[in-house]
């Protein structure tokens, strides 16, 4: 629990995004007053009202782009009073980040320096920071831990969560600044309510999201990238995690730091269950508790993905006292269901 002697002020980037929303509602269960700043890029503005359905409180919202440093400079002059910073916002398509990389340095980067100054401007100490296991690249030793080397990275969507904690490492050397970075793994799934979910604007870059369009009709076929890795199946491994569990691990990391529990200036915890699952796996997961046929066919590889990669999350044990939840039958579900929810809303004209 957070709350001491006064409710805390948080700034949350990205908050109606889909893992800023579940992490605004876990903050509000917890006491928290929440402040969200997102230009609506891959995201909807509806998302307030799901928001305030759970919690009974619509948290305060403003529309701007971080990456520009007008507005930014502007919204921490009229908010002195934010008490610490969860960091979601960012374009976060590994293949997008390919083909538009000056677009990914632009908005990832430039948020971050311009959320710093506003930071430094006001005297706030404390962020945790979304970062990403594509800081990784492909690992020599499986599970990874946050000790790891960091590898060159795969796409300009990995080398930006790279400079990234780099920017938060010699931050908080030189600056009354101290921050988290969770890397996390793959969010998968939705609130149990199923008013809240992924819902990407287009076309989804992310597997799950694809797979439970494809059941319920959106799109014609899946589209399985690669199947000649060296996994049991040939499909990529990844360790997927369920969004309420990632958004409950913000909330420790945030209180961690407020509590005078941090154990130096920036920490970095690997967010995930310890499981690697294969693309074919999670297909199967996803027949097993929808009774649904999936259609998907096998194409070439695609660039910027690596061939597997899973999390030793003992340190996040241990330290934070956090641990992922969910099975990943449980993760399919509420994801299959959240679908169920908006095609029911789209056939209702909601």
């Amino acid at each position: 629990m957070i709350v001491k002697n006064k409710m805390k002020k948080i700034l949350v980037t990205g908050g109606t995004g889909f893992i800023g929303s579940h992490t605004v509602v876990e903050l509000q269960q917890n006491g928290c007053e929440v402040i969200i700043v997102d230009n609506l890029f891959n995201s909807s503005a509806d998302v307030l009202e799901k928001i305030g359905i759970i919690t009974g409180i619509i948290p305060a919202f403003e529309q701007f782009d971080l990456a520009d440093p007008a507005p930014t400079a502007g919204f921490f002059s009229r908010h002195s009073d934010i008490d610490g910073i969860i960091h979601f916002a960012a374009f976060k398509a590994v293949g997008e980040s390919m083909s538009k990389p000056l677009g990914y340095y632009r908005n990832n980067v430039g948020s971050l320096l311009n959320i710093h100054e506003g930071m430094k401007k006001n005297g706030i100490r404390d962020i945790v920071f979304s970062s990403s296991c594509t800081v990784y690249g492909q690992p020599d030793i499986l599970p990874v831990t946050e000790t790891a080397p960091i590898k060159p990275a795969w796409s300009p969507y990995g080398n930006t969560k790279q400079m990234c904690e780099d920017i938060l490492r010699f931050t908080t050397a030189s600056l009354p600044v101290r921050a988290i970075a969770l890397r996390y793994f793959n969010p998968i799934g939705a609130h149990d309510s199923a008013l809240i979910g992924e819902l990407p604007l287009g076309v989804p870059n992310n597997l799950v999201p694809f797979i439970t369009q494809t059941a319920i009709g959106l799109r014609q076929c899946l589209k399985v990238f690669g199947n000649d890795y060296d996994t049991t199946d040939g499909t990529a491994i990844r360790d997927y995690i369920h969004v309420v569990d990632i958004a409950r691990a913000h909330v420790v990391a945030i209180e961690r730091m407020m509590d005078e529990k941090g154990k130096s200036p920036l920490e970095v915890f690997n967010l995930g269950t310890g499981k690697g699952f294969t693309v074919l796996e999670i297909i199967q997961s996803f027949e097993r508790v929808s009774g649904v046929k999936l259609n998907y066919e096998i194409v070439d590889r695609r660039p910027g993905d690596v061939e597997k990669v899973w999390a030793d999350t003992s340190l996040a044990n241990t330290e934070l006292g956090w641990k992922a939840e969910k099975e990943i039958d449980e993760m399919m579900l509420s994801a299959w269901k959240w679908e169920k929810a908006l095609s029911s809303n789209r056939v209702n004209g909601k």
